[in-house]
């Protein structure tokens, strides 16, 4: 997912997309534990997403403070 994407989306959207992005985090950090990660260039892929979206939620939460 591009940030133009992602900046099209509501804060709450953001947030779920976050949750949903560390719980497969998570998982791919347990199956590389293991030993049973197919993908492992999806742990980066993974990671970056997550850090993209936090950019975008400051973004909007800095936009937000300088419109009051």
């Amino acid at each position: 997912m591009n940030a133009q994407e992602l900046r099209d989306k509501t804060p709450e959207e953001l947030r779920e997309e976050l949750a949903n992005l560390k719980k497969e985090s998570f998982n791919l950090r347990f199956q590389q534990a293991t030993g049973q990660v197919e993908n492992t260039a999806r742990m980066r892929i993974v990671k970056r997403s997550a850090a993209r979206v936090l950019t975008i939620l400051n973004e909007k939460a800095a936009s937000a403070a300088a419109a009051e």
